[in-house]
């Protein structure tokens, strides 16, 4: 397999598309497929699909497609899926608490186990058994181990502050909801969502 680093964004969330699209053959019980039917279940095209996957190994024979259930299990390796990582979220408002209930996150092996803020009114609460701690202690925990990736939901104005305690904090993997632009160092992965933009790429298209 090649390189992470090597691997462009665009490849890895067609990879996460045909992830999820044999995630539900696997669900419907179907022993094979073949690369035309996993690529337009993706949205992509069969000669993509088969370039994609040949850059981390060989999958399937030519002519008689792919064994779902092993390439179920292979795409879930590439991605890092077969494993649990441990998620903090700092912000504790609407977005953050959404994320919290949002099951397929932990179903795909993504679990919410700290909540921070500096709000008063928010330190305390509970949050689907977790507890929202003060952003002080971000720090202690992360260099404990209690976690590996790191979510911003704050305020734009505070994000870039949050964002610099998460690397100081030793946090590799950072996803920002935040509508900023933030800077960090090229050994932390930054992932950022913004909802406007894309509402706004919404209403460019029905324009």
């Amino acid at each position: 397999m090649r390189d992470n680093e090597k691997i462009p964004d665009s490849t890895i969330r067609r990879v996460s598309a045909y992830y999820r699209a044999v995630s539900d053959l696997v669900a419907a019980g179907q022993p094979t497929a073949s690369s035309y039917e996993i690529a337009r279940r993706s949205g992509a095209t069969s000669p993509q699909f088969r370039k994609d996957l040949s850059l981390f190994g060989n999958f399937g024979k030519r002519g008689m497609g792919y064994r779902v259930a092993a390439l179920h299990e292979e795409l879930k390796a590439i991605l890092g899926l077969n494993r649990r990582w441990r998620v903090a979220v700092v912000g504790a408002g609407n977005l953050a608490h959404a994320l919290s209930e949002y099951r397929e996150f932990r179903r795909q092996g993504f679990l919410i186990v700290a909540v921070f803020d500096v709000d008063p009114g928010r330190v305390g609460q509970e949050w689907n058994g977790v507890t929202v701690e003060h952003f002080d202690r971000f720090a202690i925990a992360a260099r404990t181990g209690a976690f590996e990736m790191g979510v911003i939901t704050t305020p734009a104005a505070a994000a870039q502050d949050v964002a610099d305690r998460m690397v100081e904090a030793g946090i590799l993997g950072i996803l920002n909801f935040a509508s900023v632009k933030l800077v960090v160092p090229d050994q932390v992965t930054l992932r950022n969502v913004d909802m406007a933009i894309e509402m706004e790429s919404l209403s460019f298209a029905l324009k």
